[in-house]
């Protein structure tokens, strides 16, 4: 099922070809705080003075207050739409065909610098930031287990014994890819048959996209833990995006 678009069609393409339509792309879901987040990131993306809309994929137990919040906002910027997606999931955004290319953003991201330029990566590719092993949710796998992480792929070898080194994986929190109806029902099929994982949705689209995955560098989604796991790899003053999805912690800055 199609979803319905319950907000007025804004000028969106104003200022974009038919044949050049992008958009940043979040979900919202339950009716908890994580509205606040959406919000505020379709305000960071204001704030950066993005040329392109963002649309928010609304599930049926958002309630119509959040829903209200959201609608606030599409007024004030002119650029947040609204969709009702029946399946909880990030796969229903590659039916978004009135797009040509998406940014997908969680809701837990804040945009600190303007990022439009990614919209003019080559196509044909799945881009993302990659993921790093060192946290307790990897506990379960063989990277955990003898320290091994692709942020620092030659700080702990992987032994040959463990068979051929895992594939290049990303975080699915951000990434650019192209909406496309056969890819679309093709993510749903290969679904059927794919094992559940660890890491639900993000362990499948690495799995699917794996031969078209292009690393892009960790400013585009800095994932709080990179700070203490692998400072080396930080360039602070560089961020653009960061992600607030690490365990709770607490950040002394001195004051001048």
């Amino acid at each position: 099922m199609s979803p319905d678009i319950i907000t007025a069609a804004t000028n969106i393409t104003n200022t974009q070809s038919k044949a050049t339509r992008r958009a940043f792309v979040t979900f919202l879901a339950g009716n908890g705080d994580y509205v606040k987040g959406v919000v505020g990131l379709a305000k960071g993306l204001r704030k950066v003075k993005t040329m392109y809309p963002l649309v928010v994929a609304v599930l049926p137990d958002v309630p119509q207050e959040h829903r209200n919040i959201l609608t606030s906002q599409e007024n004030q910027t002119q650029f947040a739409m609204a969709y009702y997606v029946i399946n909880y999931s990030k796969l229903r955004i590659w039916a978004f065909e009135e797009y040509d290319k998406m940014i997908y953003l969680d809701g837990d991201i804040q945009v600190f610098e303007n990022i439009d330029h990614l919209f003019d990566l080559p196509n044909n590719y799945f881009y993302a930031v990659m993921d790093c092993f060192c946290e307790a949710s990897w506990r379960h796998t063989k990277q955990y287990e003898i320290g091994y992480c692709q942020q620092c792929p030659d700080k702990v070898q992987w032994p040959a014994n463990f068979g051929p080194k895992p594939p290049l994986y990303f975080n699915a929190g951000m990434f650019v890819y192209e909406p496309n109806m056969a890819t679309y029902h093709d993510l749903l099929q290969k679904l059927q048959v794919t094992k559940p994982t660890s890491f639900a949705e993000q362990d499948f689209l690495n799995i699917y996209f794996k031969d078209k995955y292009k690393p892009i560098p960790n400013v585009y989604n800095l994932v709080l833990a990179m700070l203490w796991r692998h400072p080396e790899n930080v360039e602070l003053e560089k961020v653009k995006v960061v992600h607030y999805c690490a365990a709770v912690c607490f950040l002394i800055f001195p004051i001048n």
